[in-house]
């Protein structure tokens, strides 16, 4: 009995202590900071903002907008009219100097920027640059003081398991911590909005207001931009997506140096992932990559010597999966850099080095055929690498493209983003050949178009 009250007393006074020292110290140690996350809170929670944005869009007030059967047939009936449109988001101090970045979908067209920091204080802000498809904005703050910012992780060191907390504005009810960890690397296929691409994966609750809030590490770097979850209900369920620090950290060498739109290396090269039916036809052992399928004539892999039919393996010694974990490899190291590229070849493993360029659209001629023409506001351009890759074209593609019907070509069966390839008969290619061919046309002909890969003929009589 009394070796059993004596054990009793020694766990007591264990217990006493172990309460005691957890309510007495302060986490000093990376071990220690795991089990309190207050130091950490402390040090990230000023970098990260509350935005407020109101942007103009206009719309069409139709009396059938709440009839579920007849909307759909009056869709286009009314008149448009403007209306005032409020988004709520998160962003992320990146330099000293007030440079944010955010989510496309937060602040992209917004008139009126409130830039709400972790003290209270209001800042304006601008959008410098934006990217619909990245769904990434920098603001730049306007103020002169130092503000605290967020130290950007290499997310080539991010490891799934590692814990992480999401710091946001969830429903604006204030700026609120979650924690979870890295629940999956290089997610691709993802796409939320206007997001697509390269995501990293945590389990971490995200809420709307959360978008452009800070996904951070135990050290308190920056470790991605929360941007989207994947949800039936609209609620957190515990798989979310943030944009890599790697490519945030490009948005801002960017907007530094003063570009207003995001520049991503062009490859002029399309591709899809090697799929185990696909290495089992070329008989190939199971790997990972991407098969080259097609080449543009200007395209800086083929300058090196890659060919249709390659399959390209790593990007500076990375593994890569798919068409869009390239694209990112190329982006993250920007334009005007070089990378080193493996892949197989005929059997063979080689390595070249590539450049990274901007896509080349120089000297692209384009024209609104005017009144006396018989299409009058037709709006045509010659072929670029830009709209090849817009509409989804082949690189060998030939002819012009359509940008706007006007009136009468619309009513003919036009529409934009057709490949107008032949004029009664005669081939254009260029904007010239195209004017001869449209005012030499009396009182009927026809007009040949590719659609879709599918080859039309749209005959008319004025």
């Amino acid at each position: 009995m009394v070796k059993k009250m004596i054990r009793i007393l020694i766990l007591t006074f264990f217990c006493i202590s172990s309460v005691a020292f957890a309510k007495d110290t302060v986490p000093e140690s990376e071990i220690e900071i795991k089990l309190s996350f207050v130091p950490l809170v402390k040090q990230a929670a000023p970098a990260v903002v509350n935005i407020y944005a109101k942007r103009i869009i206009e719309e069409r007030r139709s009396p059938f907008s709440s009839d579920p059967f007849f909307r759909d047939f009056f869709r286009n009936f009314g008149q448009l009219q403007p209306r005032v449109q409020n988004s709520l988001g998160s962003g992320v101090i990146l330099s000293a100097d007030g440079y944010v970045v955010s989510n496309y979908h937060v602040v992209g067209g917004a008139t009126d920027i409130r830039v709400v920091l972790h003290d209270g204080r209001e800042i304006s802000g601008n959008v410098i640059l934006s990217d619909q498809e990245s769904d990434l904005a920098v603001l730049k703050l306007n103020s002169d003081e130092v503000l605290p910012y967020l130290k950007l992780r290499k997310s080539d060191t991010v490891e799934v398991g590692e814990l992480v907390l999401a710091i946001g504005n969830p429903f604006g009810v204030g700026q609120t911590v979650t924690n979870g960890i890295i629940s999956g690397l290089a997610r691709t296929g993802i796409a939320s909005g206007s997001a697509k691409g390269y995501f990293l994966q945590t389990d971490a609750p995200i809420n709307p207001g959360n978008s452009g809030g800070a996904l951070i590490d135990i050290s308190g770097a920056l470790v991605g931009v929360n941007t989207s979850i994947l949800s039936r209900s609209g609620g957190s369920n515990g798989i979310g997506f943030a944009i890599p620090a790697d490519l945030v950290g490009q948005f801002l060498i960017q907007a530094k140096e003063g570009r207003t739109s995001f520049v991503r290396p062009w490859a002029g090269m399309r591709g899809q992932p090697i799929t185990f039916e696909m290495a089992a036809s070329l008989n190939l052992p199971a790997m990972s990559g991407m098969i080259v399928s097609e080449l543009h004539e200007l395209s800086p892999f083929s300058k090196v010597g890659i060919e249709v039919g390659d399959i390209i393996t790593k990007v500076d010694g990375l593994d890569i999966n798919s068409p869009a974990e390239m694209l990112y490899r190329m982006s993250v190291a920007g334009i005007g850099t070089q990378v080193d590229i493996s892949y197989l070849s005929k059997g063979l493993t080689r390595t070249k080095k590539v450049d990274l360029v901007e896509m080349p659209n120089s000297n692209v001629k384009d024209i609104v055929l005017g009144p006396k023409l018989i299409f009058p506001e037709l709006h045509i351009s010659e072929l670029t690498p830009e709209f090849q890759s817009k509409f989804g074209l082949p690189f060998s593609s030939k002819g012009l493209i359509v940008l706007d019907t006007g009136r009468i070509a619309g009513r003919l069966g036009l529409r934009s983003g057709d490949l107008l390839q032949e004029i009664n008969g005669k081939p254009v290619e260029t904007i010239e050949e195209a004017i001869s061919a449209i005012g030499s046309i009396k009182s009927n002909g026809s007009i040949t178009i590719n659609r879709s890969g599918r080859r039309i003929a749209l005959r008319f009589r004025l």
